[in-house]
């Protein structure tokens, strides 16, 4: 009777285990089909030109001002030309300075900007999990997920792209029509024949 009960509780779990099905989905590939995502990108883009334009301004103005120093370096009294170096020095640091906080804001703004997009993806993922009664979603992006069993995981990639409202859901009943048309002339083709 131990034996019979033991068993049964180790089955029980295994069996609950079995009925669960889950979905799952290449997260990346949904979200890069997303509008927000384009416009993020577009958003991230133009920020990084704004940045790179104001950085090679820099640029511009320090091989300016060394093109001037090296002109006039041997005319420069040496007071001159250690306040020259200096500014040259300071320019340099400055230009170093401002690309690394540029790509420090540039990430942070990137951040910000996929934040909105990854909440609507969730909210589409968690949505479709509910509807369909999923135990749970994988994400098979970076090999995460090497294998899935088709018989228990169901792609639910299709379904998720719905829920976006980035593809139309398919019409069940225009599937059915027809089917139905066909079999009416087939059935009224025999009735004029008779007579």
């Amino acid at each position: 009777m131990k034996r019979l009960l033991s068993t049964l509780a180790f089955l029980l779990p295994l069996a609950v285990f079995a009925q669960v099905q889950f979905g799952y989905l290449s997260y990346d590939a949904v979200m890069q089909e997303m509008p927000e995502y384009a416009q993020a990108q577009k958003e991230v883009a133009s920020l990084k030109a704004k940045y790179e334009a104001e950085a090679t301004r820099g640029e511009t103005e320090f091989q300016k001002k060394f093109v001037e120093f090296l002109q006039g370096q041997k005319d420069f009294p040496q007071s001159i030309m250690q306040k020259r170096q200096a500014e040259l020095q300071g320019l340099m640091d400055n230009g170093v300075s401002f690309r690394q906080q540029a790509q420090k804001l540039i990430a942070q703004a990137e951040k910000d900007l996929m934040a909105g997009v990854e909440k609507r993806l969730n909210r589409a993922i968690l949505e479709v999990g509910v509807e369909h009664g999923y135990g749970y979603i994988l994400n098979t992006d970076r090999n995460a997920c090497p294998y899935v069993n088709p018989v228990m995981g169901v792609d639910v990639t299709q379904l998720v792209r719905q829920k976006l409202g980035l593809v139309e859901a398919p019409a069940p009943a225009a599937d059915a029509q027809p089917a139905a048309a066909d079999a009416q002339p087939a059935a009224s083709a025999p009735a004029a024949e008779n007579p």
